[in-house]
């Protein structure tokens, strides 16, 4: 069955609303019902909006506000006090900015002075002490040794100590009888053990306490002392090497050719500062310091042993007299004042020249130090015993405040060395020393 095309039913024209809200509604399509005609009322607005119309377009978005809403301001705190001086706060750039090298950067200059933390260990090759021991010819000087002006000095000064030691002797060859010139003759030709290999050996052990070296330590200390006497020219082998156990820095030229050195100078010292030691103990040899000073010990020894017999005696005389009130103590001092009188008035006043003889032997001492250190530094050890030096002067200082330490003074200061102490120094203090070595130490021009 067909059906009849849907036609799209007719919307009626908006029209005014009812004159007033009491009107009677009229149903659409019926016709309109006649009553009493009304007065005509021009139509009026409507005090409500219009029916909705429907669009012919998409509706439109709601338009959202294009900036955010502000949220409502708080109250601002109290501001920080402003300090002076305070600037505004740096502006910090946003991108980050190529940083400047850095100055370590760029080269720094060298340095003229070695650092200390990068000095190698003293058996190391690169430490700057060390020397090179492989020579292979060597010249050998045709004078091995010479007597200098402060081994004649020696010699002089032990003089009167020689000639109260021959007193001694003559006093005692009396006691013997008819042996007593051949004693004398005995002692006189005594001096000449002082270049005796076995009396020298002797020595060694029994009076320096010094002993030989093992293989390992002679292993270090030849090439050393091959070193050192090629460059002065001397024959090395006309000497013996010896080791002492200590702890401290020191070496002893004794005799006619004892070199001694202290284990610690062995082990802890760089083979160049070791051959600066070794050095000053042959300017000793060379120059006749060590058998000059043996020599004159020697032929004193007579004489200072009657000194200490004689301080013996006295002693005890005048601890007996005490016993005696004083007139026992005024008697003894009579009878030694007059014996001392006599004798020297006998000796022409010798035995004065005794109370100064200890001064004057220390000052030629401390000249043949200065001159075993002129020998050494002139070899081209000058640094290295500048550095021994200095190492020995520590020493003496750590020595010092240990002393002082245990004697319960290690709060204050040390106390300064007396003038007699110094004059009676046989070895020169170490910024004296350290200044002769000067004229070594300069660059050459």
């Amino acid at each position: 069955m067909t059906q009849p095309p849907s036609i799209p039913p007719e919307y009626p024209e908006p029209t005014g609303g009812p004159a007033h809200p009491d009107a009677a509604q009229v149903p659409p399509g019926r016709p309109p019902v006649p009553g009493p005609r009304q007065p005509h009322i021009p139509p009026q607005e409507p005090p409500y909006p219009q029916p909705s119309q429907y669009p012919t377009a998409a509706p439109q978005p709601p338009q959202y506000p294009t900036a955010a809403a502000q949220p409502p301001p708080y109250p601002a705190g109290p501001q920080p006090p402003q300090y002076p001086g305070a600037g505004p706060a740096p502006h910090y750039p946003s991108a980050p900015q190529p940083q400047p090298p850095y100055p370590h950067a760029a080269a720094a200059p060298p340095s003229p002075y070695p650092q200390t933390s990068a000095v190698p260990p003293p058996a190391s090759p690169l430490h700057p002490h060390h020397i090179d021991t492989a020579r292979g010819r060597v010249h050998v000087s045709s004078r091995q040794r010479h007597t200098d002006a402060t081994a004649f000095g020696n010699l002089l000064l032990h003089l009167p100590n020689f000639l109260c030691s021959l007193i001694v002797v003559a006093l005692v060859s009396l006691v013997l009888g008819d042996v007593g010139l051949l004693v004398i003759l005995v002692w006189l030709a005594s001096g000449a053990l002082v270049f005796h290999r076995p009396t020298e050996s002797a020595l060694a052990r029994h009076l320096l306490r010094l002993r030989y070296p093992t293989p390992q330590e002679r292993a270090t200390l030849e090439p050393v002392w091959r070193e050192v006497t090629a460059r002065a020219g001397v024959e090395g082998r006309a000497y013996e090497l010896w080791v002492e156990d200590s702890d401290s820095l020191n070496a002893v030229a004794a005799a006619g050719h004892i070199v001694g050195v202290t284990s610690f100078a062995l082990n802890r010292l760089p083979n160049g500062e070791l051959a600066a030691v070794m050095a000053h103990e042959l300017g000793h040899h060379v120059g006749g310091h060590a058998w000059s000073g043996l020599l004159g010990h020697w032929y004193a020894l007579p004489g200072r042993i009657a000194w200490r017999l004689l301080r013996a005696v006295t002693g005890f005389l005048f601890h007996v007299s005490r016993a005696f009130s004083c007139l026992g103590v005024a008697f003894f001092g009579l009878c030694v004042g007059g014996i001392a009188f006599a004798t020297i008035s006998t000796l022409y006043g010798l035995p004065l020249l005794l109370l100064g003889m200890p001064y004057a032997l220390a000052a030629v001492g401390r000249r043949s130090e200065l001159r075993a250190d002129r020998h050494a530094a002139a070899l081209g050890f000058a640094p290295m015993l500048a550095a021994v030096l200095e190492k020995l002067h520590q020493q003496e200082q750590e020595t010092e405040q240990a002393r002082l330490a245990a004697a319960g003074q290690g709060g204050g200061e040390p106390p300064k060395e007396k003038a007699a102490s110094r004059l009676l120094s046989s070895h020169p203090d170490y910024h004296t020393r350290l200044h002769h070595l000067q004229e070594y130490l300069q660059p050459a021009r």
